[in-house]
């Protein structure tokens, strides 16, 4: 299928005996540069036109030299007035300081002093007298603003004198190929002038569109891809995990990503000599947080020198830090939302957290984690499972296991294991557990509470099996548009 642009060349060149040159390519088909040398590249790879290509330098004059055409050179205007018999007080300011300076340069003027006076006189020498009769600069600057071909010895003169451009064109000859030929006198060509690009409004309402010759389109013709908008898959993910935390009934926490260490580390029972509160896995922060109430204050310290057997400090309670875990909101709705004897309460958070860790292909500094809590008496082991299973299994998740483990704050502890198909092979996800009575009593005066902390990017790395953690966050541009929408 030929394009219009094609078509509308084929005939043209039919009508010019099977050959034309750019120029007249555009006033026959009254196509612009870029679209006649599109459409000529298209003919030619199919074999219907040979395109013969040529090169050649224009050459025009530069503003100060169109400039110099009116008003003549200021060296020429300097020897005039020298001929006069004028001295260098007579010559004006640009006479003086680019006009004098050439003609001295050039040897056609010499400064010589008068007798008796302060003046100096020009003196034209033989070869300024030459240079006056033969006046090569401005006849070799008439020459180009005539339109006509500078000889070398013209484009040397005016290159020196910085007044001429010079430009390279490139051009182009078609010709008609013997399938060229055959093809510029079908009737699809013959007919091209009369093709309808657009169909409008107009044409159907006043029903012209019925005898009309509409454009033919190439659906299968290669073409430039369109990528709609869409979010980043760990945005997405974080919109489907929501969605199905609320869909179970659970509420959702939020919190600021700094906490003091109270919060992030002593209200969950981590003593502070803890290896996880050093400099080597937190960041802290400049200044100090303020403590809550002194009540709650009290109940944990109680906690900490009675199971830990030490003595608590305030001051290493106070220091501010960039949350290592989302549990520290847990902690904070616990006191809030969940005091003793208030109703049964579900929630979940989805955050960023921090560790001072080194990054590499599993490991980030920053990433999200799902956060968990069930505060209800009647609640057991049991129904954390189930909870757990639930939310995996509306993950895409078919087999999912837990083994137990160890936390701080949770007893009995336990991690979720998913079996991924493509690699045959089991992957942990999260560890859940009861919190302990050391934790949960001090806050709320509740137990049990059932909890738990999940990966967000780890089975987002498995459902599109992404090798490098890094790669969710180096704004690849190529690799968001291919990812997948699921």
């Amino acid at each position: 299928m030929l394009h219009q642009y094609e078509k509308l060349i084929l005939a043209a060149l039919a009508k010019s005996n099977n050959k034309l040159a750019l120029p007249q390519l555009l006033a026959q088909t009254s196509l612009n540069a870029d679209a006649a040398t599109k459409a000529s590249l298209w003919l030619c790879d199919k074999s219907l036109a040979k395109m013969d290509r040529t090169q050649k330098t224009t050459y025009s004059i530069t503003d100060e030299g169109k400039e110099f055409s009116k008003r003549g050179f200021p060296e020429m205007r300097a020897l005039l007035k020298a001929d006069a018999g004028a001295s260098m007080s007579d010559l004006s300011e640009d006479e003086k300081k680019f006009g004098l300076s050439r003609a001295l340069k050039n040897g056609w003027l010499a400064i010589e002093g008068v007798p008796n006076s302060p003046n100096k006189r020009l003196s034209i020498s033989p070869k300024g007298r030459l240079a006056m009769r033969d006046n090569l600069l401005s006849k070799a600057l008439h020459t180009v603003l005539a339109g006509n071909e500078p000889s070398q010895s013209e484009i040397e003169i005016l290159s020196t004198r910085g007044i001429l451009a010079q430009k390279q064109e490139k051009t182009f000859t078609l010709s008609l190929t013997p399938a060229g030929e055959k093809t510029a006198s079908s009737p699809e060509v013959a007919n091209a002038g009369a093709e309808i690009n657009q169909l409008t409004r107009e044409m159907l309402l006043d029903g012209s569109w019925k005898g009309a010759q509409l454009r033919e389109y190439d659906v299968s013709a290669p073409a430039d891809s369109i990528f709609g908008g869409k979010r980043h898959m760990i945005n997405r993910l974080q919109r489907r995990i929501r969605d199905i935390f609320l869909q179970m009934g659970f509420e959702e926490m939020q919190g600021s990503i700094m906490e003091s260490s109270f919060w992030n580390f002593d209200a969950l029972f981590q003593p502070q000599d803890h290896p996880a509160r050093e400099l080597a896995d937190t960041f802290y922060l400049k200044g100090t947080a303020q403590l809550p109430e002194e009540k709650l204050v009290s109940k944990v310290k109680a906690a900490h020198e009675k199971g830990w057997k030490y003595d608590w400090l305030e001051s290493e309670a106070q220091k501010q830090v960039l949350r290592t875990h989302t549990t520290a909101l847990s902690a904070r709705y616990l006191v809030q939302e969940c005091p003793k004897g208030s109703p049964p309460r579900k929630f979940f958070a989805i955050g960023k957290v921090f560790r001072n860790e080194a990054t590499d292909f599993k490991h980030l500094a920053e990433f999200y984690q799902v956060e968990g809590i069930v505060v209800d008496e009647n609640a057991n082991f049991s129904q954390l499972l189930g909870l757990l299973r639930k939310f995996y299994e509306s993950l895409g998740f078919k087999k999912i296991r837990f083994r137990p483990s160890f936390f701080p704050y949770t007893e009995p502890s336990l991690e979720i294991e998913v079996y991924f198909e493509e690699k045959k092979q089991w992957f942990e996800l999260g560890g859940a557990g009861i919190f302990r009575p050391e934790v949960s009593i001090p806050l709320c005066g509740r137990y049990p509470v059932l909890a738990w902390g999940l990966s967000l990017e780890r089975p987002l790395m498995l459902l599109n099996n992404i090798n490098d953690i890094r790669s969710f966050y180096k704004n690849n541009v190529g690799w968001l548009r291919g990812s997948k929408l699921r």
